[in-house]
């Protein structure tokens, strides 16, 4: 791995992770002392996720943390569901027993991290998982793109979804833990109709959820980060 792609993934994780609060400066020198690295990788990264929407750039201000807004939210989570129902047909449509077994398997492993509470509930593994679950349903669908652009959009709404998660707010009546078994269930049952169908009605709840508690705690859900 070279110096901009560890650049690339530790600005990006951070990001995503609420490290920098949206519409912050992502000044150079700071940046290097942050990450111990030099101008020019740092550079390359945050180029490259100016591509992907998480970082904007102005000719006189620089680098900033994109910032974020209801109206993006709704836009990224429609895309992904437009992308991800058709890339789980596709997937259940070739996907072989290794695709189900990797579907078992990171089900199994979200909903354990999930039940656990205390010490145990460490919500970056809880998170890792998750993306690990959206991620495993979709590896058979064979196409690159899609899976990149699964991974794009993923970072973009997780951007929504992680001060909540830190907010421990969880929506009344819901019970996701169920949304995902009944997901799992139907791509395992090959039934594409309904995988898809419930994939867009699991994202819809989702982005009611998080637009409900970013209208109530504005402007500290999208305007404040933790400390970095």
């Amino acid at each position: 791995m070279t110096l901009a792609e560890k650049a690339y993934d530790a600005l990006r994780h951070d990001i995503i992770r609420g490290a920098f609060a949206p519409g912050r400066p992502l000044r150079l020198a700071d940046l290097s002392e942050r990450y111990g690295m030099g101008f020019s990788p740092l550079r390359e990264a945050l180029n490259r996720l100016q591509a992907e929407r998480l970082v904007t750039a102005e000719s006189l201000r620089g680098f900033r943390v994109a910032p974020l807004s209801l109206d993006e939210l709704h836009d990224a989570t429609s895309v992904r569901i437009m992308i991800e129902t058709q890339a789980l047909r596709a997937a259940i449509q070739s996907g072989d027993d290794a695709w189900a077994a990797g579907i078992v398997s990171s089900l199994y492993a979200l909903n354990l991290q999930a039940s656990r509470s205390g010490g145990e509930a460490d919500i970056w593994t809880l998170e890792a998982r998750h993306y690990a679950f959206h991620r495993a349903l979709l590896a058979a669908c064979n196409s690159p793109w899609m899976l990149e652009f699964f991974d794009r959009l993923y970072a973009a709404t997780e951007r929504y979804r992680i001060p909540i998660l830190l907010a421990a707010t969880h929506p009344a009546g819901r019970d996701v833990q169920a949304e995902h078994s009944a997901l799992a269930e139907a791509a395992l049952a090959r039934d594409a109709d309904r995988a898809a169908a419930l994939l867009e009605e699991h994202y819809r709840k989702t982005v009611e959820h998080l637009s409900a508690v970013i209208r109530e705690s504005e402007p500290d859900l999208l305007l404040a980060g933790a400390a970095g």
